[in-house]
């Protein structure tokens, strides 16, 4: 097939190496041919524009990169956007494409529009609840009423984009059934494809760990071999409930007081480093360090579990972290809170971690009484859990069967 793939994420961003790329070489492998039209901001797209272009110029794949306009706010959306619509027209004059492929609901404004002018199919890869996103990360208050005009105007558009999509994506299957219960959305139950974010799980394995490396880390982050060492992996951001975490971890320290932190995160220090001290918990015991792609299994490999929280908000009922495919394919076990996405069911149905069901002392300290038992989890056992959910491979074949299915419409 012949795919026109729009990102609003940059593929000079983390999210586009790690979430557009991957999957579209392994369709490239099966004789698609792609055009990915994307919107870069200013410094990473300096810093990585040559070795992104390198990258698809090997795979043949053609990439149109835009300008992404950051101001002023909901204008420079339209303005963006505007250039996308502009762009994709152009394109599909010279060389027809068979499918419209967006991520997210930015792009699928325009691809809607292509469907129903060219009757292009139209896939709408919708990742999360990105409205509902907007409001409980605190980016759109709905008391303000150009917020507010803007978040009923995408909630109608989701709706128009399931409506009418040749085929949607989501990231999980409790997403999934949230949408097939909606009465408003057409054509019900509207044919969607669950492809949650994949790891490649062949960076993040064992095999990867750079033994001299790992020596050098230990002794720069004065680790001893009897301490236990739990990690997070990724910056804090909108989401992530960095006082939660620190929570637990002060109760982990009352247990085990050979506990570490191991935050390895290209946040500045100064952004945890306060929230540690509130606590009054040793700086010792905390360890904050960025990390390359390529050095990230080894930054790993020093700890002994894994921990994230995330806030279990409605929009999170749709949203996968690519994390905890990582973490397992590096055969730690996680420690992670329920009501978010499908982890609850991945972890119970795999038996690869705790769920921490409330945000309380007595919570944490529960959890903290089954980390003996956590420990003992094999290694194959996360592995093959990584496998069954947050497989690249798979996420390729899922991605290829929904164009096969579009196609055949």
């Amino acid at each position: 097939m012949n795919v026109l793939y729009l990102s609003y994420d940059g593929l000079t961003d983390g999210l586009g190496r790690s979430q557009v790329l991957p999957y579209l070489f392994g369709l490239r492998k099966l004789e698609h041919t792609f055009t990915i039209v994307s919107f870069e901001k200013k410094a990473p797209y300096k810093r990585d524009r040559n070795a992104i272009q390198k990258l698809v110029d090997e795979t043949g794949i053609k990439w149109i990169p835009l300008k992404y306009t950051s101001s002023p706010p909901i204008f420079s959306t339209i303005y963006d956007v505007y250039k996308l619509i502009k762009t994709v027209e152009k394109i599909h004059q010279k060389t027809p494409f068979d499918i419209i492929h967006c991520r997210s609901y930015i792009t699928s404004l325009v691809g809607l529009r292509m469907q129903k002018k060219y009757n292009v199919k139209f896939v709408f890869d919708m990742r999360a609840f990105y409205a509902d996103e907007r409001v409980d990360g605190g980016l759109w208050n709905l008391k303000n009423p150009i917020f507010n005009t803007v978040y009923n105007y995408f909630k109608r558009k989701e709706v128009e984009f399931l409506s009418n999509a040749n085929h949607s994506i989501s990231l999980t299957e409790k997403g999934k059934n949230i949408i097939h219960s909606w009465k408003n959305v057409k054509n019900q139950p509207v044919q969607i494809e669950v492809i949650p974010c994949c790891a490649d799980l062949e960076h993040f394995h064992p095999s990867k760990i750079d033994l001299p490396l790992q020596s050098d880390l230990k002794s720069k982050f004065r680790m001893a071999e009897d301490d236990f060492v739990i990690t997070y992996l990724g910056s804090i951001g909108t989401w992530y409930m960095l006082n939660e975490m620190l929570d637990f971890f002060k109760v982990l320290l009352e247990k085990c007081p050979n506990s570490k932190f191991l935050f390895i995160t290209t946040d500045k220090p100064e952004t945890i480093v306060p929230k540690v001290q509130e606590r009054m918990i040793p700086l010792d015991r905390i360890i904050i360090s960025p990390a390359k792609r390529e050095e990230v299994p080894t930054f790993l490999s020093l700890a002994n579990a894994a921990i994230f929280f995330i806030q279990p908000v409605f929009s999170k009922s749709g949203s996968s972290p690519t994390k905890h495919g990582e973490m397992l394919g590096m055969g730690l076990p996680v420690i992670a809170n329920s009501g978010v996405g499908d982890v609850d069911r991945i972890i119970e149905d795999t038996n690869s971690g705790i769920l921490v069901r409330e945000f309380t002392t007595e919570a944490y300290e529960k959890a903290v009484n089954q980390i003996d038992e956590l420990l003992k989890i094999p290694v194959s056992t996360l592995q093959e859990a990584a496998q069954k959910y947050y497989s690249l491979d798979e996420g390729v074949k899922r991605y290829n069967s929904v164009y096969k299915q579009v196609c055949s419409q």
